[in-house]
């Protein structure tokens, strides 16, 4: 699909397999959610822009490049925040922004309890980090929020995607792209992807 972003690589199916494991600990689960999302993040960022810096190095003054622009972390809380860390390796100097969604489990729908985004100008590149990528509801809002916001650039992050979700992202905001290590075959009746992993939140913090 046009702007969904399917990693194909021999660490992030290795990688996943593990996670996806019922018998794998919550202390394991965060990890792999860790190396899952370096690799994410590695590929969410292959074109980012960048300006010249000079730098002195031990013998001379050298030109070298650098990030350009304000780059933003919101991770949908509360499962996104494993997400976070690892991603912040790679952009040190990025902001983080919260948002607290929730699935109304009734009904399918976010609910939103708590957002912090800063008045004023927004970052120019705002990623949403959320491990699942299920019925599309939550990312939506998150990504309503940012546009509201006035973040030019939205590139969402996750670890798994149901085709439902993609689809319906791609219809609200077909300029959006979307990182994911695979898409599942479906959702089921009560919106868990399959085969997914069960509820990453849980899993994540062991409730």
């Amino acid at each position: 699909m046009n702007n969904v972003r399917e990693i194909d690589h021999p660490l992030v199916i290795h990688h996943l397999t593990k996670l996806r494991d019922k018998t794998t600990s919550p202390a394991e689960f965060r990890r792999l959610v860790r190396r899952l999302s370096f690799l994410l993040a590695y590929e969410a960022t292959q074109d980012l822009a960048l300006e010249d810096v000079a730098v002195e190095t031990p013998l001379k003054t050298t030109m070298g490049k650098q990030l350009r622009g304000r780059l933003g972390l919101v991770p949908i809380l509360r499962a996104g925040l494993g997400m976070v860390d690892p991603v912040l390796e790679l952009l040190p100097d990025a902001e983080v922004w919260h948002l607290g969604l929730y699935r109304d489990e009734s009904t399918l729908e976010p609910v939103e309890y708590y957002q912090k985004l800063a008045s004023g100008r927004p970052v120019d590149i705002g990623f949403v980090l959320d491990p699942m990528l299920a019925t599309g509801g939550s990312i939506s809002a998150a990504v309503t929020a940012l546009k509201r916001w006035g973040t030019p650039t939205i590139r969402v992050l996750s670890i798994l995607a149901a085709p439902e979700g993609i689809r319906a992202i791609k219809n609200d905001f077909p300029e959006v792209c979307v990182h994911v290590c695979a898409v599942d075959e479906r959702l089921n009746e009560v919106g868990y992807i399959v085969p997914g992993l069960g509820d990453a939140g849980d899993r994540s913090f062991n409730t």
